[in-house]
């Protein structure tokens, strides 16, 4: 089967770039003909020219759209998969499947789809105010904090949805976790049956270490406020015990770290391994809605138990008492009391870590990602 998959890689990486970027490496492992069509947000200029580029791409992408043309005519495809497309690659590719008889599955990476800046996220809280068709809120409010590029995503939500560009085109919907898809089904107005929950592959060690032998608590991703950065500083603050922060050299720091929290800057997985193994626990602090928590599932494979907020797919990901805790989203005490339980009690620290490691061999192997996604292009092709 040949498949081709497009995407645009954020500025500042992330989890759902390298997700994607695996997918497309083990469907080749496991002898699919894959091509990529891609563009990264990494070229545009760090100035205004560079959110007008943005900008008019987000819109529409002449220069994308011939290019991604051109590949459909060479490489001729049996699927195309899109991923995020925001704002470079252009939603205007979906129609050229279309008119080629070329059928399209999209993972759905984020919020895109119903909030026009992703997060669903305003001033730290949780906002659904654009659901709905009412993305204007977006100006309104000025949620990126800049006006053009508020009116901008603004702009670009309202044309995908009023021209159907993704629920006319796209095939099949792939959500990373139930709550994305059961999401998508009530606020994009996804029919169920074109819907798929496919969590992402999870690069897992051979081995999972003994979490008791871990030295301080563990974050790892973007630095930003969505994170819940601010509710993990707190918590260090009130818990006394050791944090560190980990984050690509590559990856998104929006945020001031101060001193007492450790800073690692990794360069590839063998030292994102070695942080999650001096680790004691994880946590997953986030005040918006993870589509899946990557990292954190990356950190259960390693043996490690993981304190999440209790709040979108998290709750799923992390089962109170089992494999980790919940704690109250924001709620800094919570999350330091949390902490200290499973720093005080090394029996459950070693239980909970156990459980984590068992959940990531049982859920997230390559080998099951490929086989779901496999139906998924079979049924898309059966029905073309």
């Amino acid at each position: 089967m040949k498949v081709l998959h497009a995407y645009n890689q954020h500025r500042g990486g992330g989890g759902s770039d390298n997700s994607t970027r695996t997918t497309i490496e083990v469907l080749r492992r496991h002898g699919m003909e894959v091509q990529v069509f891609t563009r990264s947000s990494e070229d545009l200029p760090r100035n205004l020219l560079g959110r007008f580029q943005a900008a008019a791409s987000a819109i529409y992408a002449p220069g994308s759209v011939r290019d991604f043309a051109a590949l459909l005519d060479s490489f001729k495809p049996d699927v195309v998969h899109v991923h995020e497309v925001f704002p470079l690659v252009s939603p205007w590719i979906l129609p050229l499947c279309t008119r080629q008889r070329i059928p399209v599955a999209m993972t759905c990476v984020d919020y895109r789809m119903t909030c026009p800046i992703v997060t669903h996220l305003y001033n730290g809280q949780i906002c659904t105010r654009c659901t709905g068709g009412h993305e204007y809120w977006a100006v309104l409010k000025n949620c990126r904090q800049n006006l053009p590029e508020s009116i901008i995503v603004s702009l670009y939500n309202t044309m995908v949805r009023t021209l159907r560009l993704f629920t006319r085109h796209v095939g099949h919907f792939i959500a990373p976790s139930d709550f994305t898809r059961s999401w998508l089904i009530k606020h994009a107005s996804i029919e169920p049956a074109k819907i798929t929950t496919v969590s992402p592959v999870v690069e897992l060690p051979e081995n999972a270490s003994d979490p008791t032998g871990g030295t301080y608590v563990a974050y790892a991703g973007r630095v930003t406020p969505e994170k819940g950065i601010a509710t993990l500083l707190e918590a260090a603050r009130l818990s006394q015990i050791p944090f560190r922060v980990s984050h690509s050299a590559h990856g998104l720091v929006t945020m001031r770290l101060p001193s007492d929290v450790g800073v690692d800057i990794t360069h590839d997985r063998k030292e994102l391994s070695a942080f999650f193994r001096g680790a004691r626990m994880f946590v997953l602090p986030s005040v918006w809605f993870e589509a899946f928590g990557l990292a954190a599932a990356e950190a259960m494979g390693h043996g490690l138990p993981v304190v999440a907020s209790r709040l979108g797919a998290m709750s799923a990901l992390v089962e109170d008492g089992v494999d980790g805790l919940l704690f109250e989203p924001g709620d800094a005490r919570d999350l330091s009391e949390k902490v200290k339980r499973l720093w005080s009690d090394p029996a459950l620290c070693r239980r909970l870590g156990q459980a984590a490691r068992q959940k990531a061999v049982s859920h997230w192997s390559a080998q099951q990602h490929v086989q779901r996604l496999r139906t998924v292009y079979e049924n898309l092709c059966a029905r073309r």
